[in-house]
C-alpha cells in the first residue's frame, strides 16, 4: 500500500478541485456554481476546501488557466521556431490556432477547457483574467506581432475589430466542438487536427477581407500609423486566440 505524505495530499486534492471546478464551470457557467458543488463533486468531505486551496474564486480561475497555459505555451514555442521570420499570415495563424487544438486533443475527450474558456471571457469581473494570462505569454505577443506585420495595410480601426472578430471566432468554434464531442453529438470534422485547418481557413480569409470604405468616403489611416500601434495592440489584445496555404499545414 501506497501511503502519500502531506505535499502529496495537497497536491492530489487541488487537482481534483481543478478538474471538478473546470468541469461545473464550463457545464453550467461561472457564477451559477457555488465553492461547495465544487468540493462535493472534487469529493471533498468539507465545504471550505476550495476556499483554503484557492481563495477566492477569481484566484481558482486563475489556476484553472495556469493549469494548461505551460501546455499551450511549449506548443507555441515550437511553431514558433518552426515559422521563423515568416511573412505568411497563414503560418503566424498557424500558430495561434494549432497549439490549443493540439494540447485539448492530447487531454482527450471529453475535456471542458475550451467551454471554461468561453465562459468566463463572457463575464466581466472575470475576463480580466484570462487577458492577464494571455499577457503574459510570451509566445502568444510574438505571434500576434508576427500576425500584424503581415497586415502593414491594414487601417487601424480595422485591424483592431478583425481582432476581436478572431478572438470570438477561435474561442467559441473550439468551445463548440468541444461541446459537441463531450456530448456524441456530429462534428463537420473528423480530429482535432482537421478542426484547426478549417478554423485557419476562416480566419485567413476574415483577415484577408475588403475593407469597405467609410461613409465619408475616406477610412482610417493604414500603413505607417498601423506599424506604430502594432507593439500596443499585440499587447492589449494578447487575449486574442487566433496567403495561400502553407506547407506546414499539410503535417
Amino acid at each position: 500500500m501506497v501511503t502519500m505524505n502531506k505535499t502529496d495530499r495537497v497536491h492530489a486534492t487541488r487537482e481534483l478541485i481543478l478538474t471538478a471546478a473546470e468541469r461545473l464551470y464550463a457545464e453550467h457557467g461561472v457564477l451559477a456554481v457555488s465553492n461547495r458543488q465544487i468540493s462535493e463533486a472534487a469529493g471533498q468531505g468539507n465545504n471550505t476546501a476550495v476556499g483554503y486551496h484557492f481563495g477566492t474564486k477569481a484566484d481558482l480561475v486563475r489556476a484553472i488557466a495556469r493549469r494548461h497555459s505551460a501546455p499551450i505555451e511549449e506548443l507555441r514555442q515550437r511553431r514558433l521556431t518552426e515559422i521563423g521570420g515568416s511573412t505568411e499570415l497563414r503560418d503566424w495563424i498557424g500558430c495561434l490556432v494549432r497549439p490549443v487544438a493540439e494540447h485539448l486533443a492530447t487531454v482527450g475527450s471529453p475535456t471542458w477547457f475550451a467551454r471554461f474558456g468561453a465562459q468566463v471571457m463572457t463575464d466581466p469581473s472575470l475576463r480580466p483574467i484570462i487577458v492577464e494570462e494571455s499577457l503574459s505569454s510570451p509566445s502568444l505577443v510574438r505571434i500576434v506581432d508576427g500576425l500584424y506585420r503581415c497586415l502593414p495595410d491594414l487601417p487601424a480601426d480595422v485591424l483592431a475589430e478583425r481582432t476581436d472578430m478572431a478572438r470570438q471566432l477561435l474561442v467559441h468554434m473550439v468551445a463548440e466542438r468541444e461541446r459537441a464531442l463531450a456530448e456524441g453529438t456530429p462534428t463537420p470534422r473528423s480530429s482535432w487536427h482537421g478542426a484547426a485547418t478549417g478554423l485557419i481557413d476562416a480566419l485567413v480569409g476574415l483577415w484577408l477581407a475588403p475593407v469597405t470604405a467609410h461613409p465619408n468616403g475616406g477610412i482610417a489611416a493604414g500603413g505607417a500609423a498601423v506599424r506604430s500601434s502594432v507593439g500596443a495592440a499585440a499587447r492589449s489584445r494578447g487575449s486574442a486566440r487566433g496567403g495561400g496555404r502553407s506547407p506546414r499545414d499539410k503535417r
